[in-house]
Order: C-alpha cells, then structure tokens, then sequence
C-alpha cells in the first residue's frame, strides 16, 4: 500500500534531521569528498538538497526555463545557488529548510528516492552507515523502477530483472533475480555504482553494469 502524503513528509523530515547530525562533524577536506553522485562532492549534494527543499511547483518550472529544459543544468544552477563558500553556512541553510514541504510538480515518492539516494550518496563516500525505514526505501524503488531514466527513473535500468529484498522477501519486476538489501537495489535502480557483492543472483551483473552506464 502506498503511503500517504504525511507519511512521506515525516519520512523525509526524519531523513533530514539525521542528515544534518551526521554531517555537523565534517572537517573541509570532508567536504570535498568525491559523492556518489558523478561530479558531485559531498557539499555539492548538500546545495542541491537545500535546492530541492526550498524548491516549490512554481520555481521548479521557472528553472527549467531557464535552464532551457535541460534538467542536469537545472540541477547545477541550483547547486550554484545554495553552495556556499563555508560548507557549514550551507548546512545551517538545509537546518533551516529541514521542515519544509515544498516539491516540484511530481509524485510525492520522489521527495523519498532525493531524500535517501542523496542521503546514501553522501554517507557511503564517508564511511557514515546510514539507517532507512523499510517502507520508505520500498516506496521510493517502486517509484524508480516504474519511472523512465529521462525523468530521473531507473525502469530501463532494471527492465527484465526481478529485484528482490533479501530482508523481507518483498520483490519487483520478472525476470532473473536480484538479491540484495533494499537500500543498495534503490541505489543500483539509480544508476548509482555500487560494491557488485552487494547484490546476488543471476541478474545482479545485469544490473550493476546498467547501472554504471547510466
């Protein structure tokens, strides 16, 4: 069953606060850490997380405009935007926006998969382990795997293969399985790089050099 507007915003709160306690002992070198996501740093991703907090329906579409529909550039506008020179100045900025519930015109599921894919694109480059509840991780992959790569999805990703979470049992798609801990299939269904022992079966190859591609 898909969760209700409120208990996707308290998810994503939750995520945030965790975020930021975690992030409050960074030293600057830190900071700099190649993220997970390709030519991000981890300040990089915190802009962007400021940027898509304090993003609503109306200032999505206008930096789509101005970014000539092109959505990475929309996306590097907004990291120029909120990055600050003191990455903790950019942390006070993500304090300050952690209780908002603002989003672009797109499903509510897609605050999940920003608030935890961005989170593991942080956290994982850190060594920081990072905790999400089971629902949340579910709902944002279901969302992922029905959502094609052109609007930020990963249905092509993970076309004709059957991804199952090896903690609960709970799996999508057909095809040859995937085996792995919900967190890491979210990630590979992102088109994130992942450790490929992280995930078994006989279509985790398939999965992990689709992913590499994306």
């Amino acid at each position: 069953m898909a969760l209700s507007t409120s208990e996707v915003w308290t998810l994503v709160h939750t995520e945030r606060q965790r975020l930021i306690a975690d992030l409050a002992p960074l030293s600057l070198a830190e900071w700099e850490t190649p993220s997970l996501c390709r030519g991000w740093s981890v300040h990089d991703v915190l802009a962007h997380l400021v940027d898509t907090a304090t993003t609503g329906k109306r200032a999505f579409v206008w930096s789509m405009v101005r970014a000539r529909g092109d959505f990475d550039r929309a996306n590097d506008n907004g990291v120029s935007r909120f990055k600050r020179d003191d990455p903790q100045q950019t942390l006070a900025a993500f304090r300050q926006a952690e209780h908002l519930q603002k989003t672009p015109p797109a499903h509510r599921a897609t605050r999940l998969v920003e608030a935890i894919v961005h989170g593991e694109d942080i956290r994982r480059p850190l060594g920081i382990p990072g905790e999400y509840p089971s629902v949340g991780v579910h709902e944002a992959l279901a969302y992922q795997l029905r959502t094609p790569a052109s609007f930020g999805g990963g249905r092509e990703i993970a076309e004709g293969c059957r991804l199952v979470d090896a903690a609960t049992g709970d799996a999508w798609g057909d095809g040859p399985d995937v085996t792995g801990e919900a967190v890491d299939l979210l990630l590979a269904a992102s088109g994130r790089a992942i450790d490929p022992e992280l995930l078994t079966g006989p279509g985790a190859h398939l999965l992990v050099e689709r992913a590499l591609r994306r």
